[in-house]
C-alpha cells in the first residue's frame, strides 16, 4: 500500500485547485507561520502584526519587512555568508 503525503494545510481545498498550486500555498503557509529570528536582539519571538508589519515580542521592536516573511531569502543567504566569512580565520596572502 502505498503511503500517504501529509498534507498539512493544503487539505482544506479539497480537489480543487491542482496539486501544484497548492503546495505552493503549503509553502508560503509554512514559512509565513515558521518561527523567525529578531534582527534587533537575536531572540526568536518575532510576530506579524500586519502585512509587512513585524514586532518582537521581547525587545518590542517594530520593523517593516515582506508579507509573509520579514526577510528575503537573498538577505538570509548574505548574512549566512558574512557569519561564515567571520568565522573564518584570515589567510595571508605570500
Amino acid at each position: 500500500m502505498a503511503e500517504k503525503e501529509k498534507l498539512g494545510s493544503m487539505k482544506r481545498f479539497g480537489t480543487r485547485y491542482g496539486p501544484r498550486n497548492k503546495k505552493k500555498v503549503a509553502a508560503i503557509e509554512q514559512l509565513h507561520r515558521g518561527r523567525h529570528k529578531c534582527p534587533f536582539c537575536n531572540y526568536v519571538k518575532v510576530t506579524r502584526l500586519s502585512k509587512g508589519i513585524w514586532q518582537c515580542e521581547k525587545c518590542n521592536a517594530k520593523f517593516t519587512g515582506k508579507a509573509y516573511t520579514y526577510t528575503s531569502p537573498k538577505k538570509v543567504i548574505e548574512e549566512l555568508m558574512e557569519e561564515k566569512a567571520k568565522s573564518e580565520p584570515d589567510e595571508e596572502v605570500a
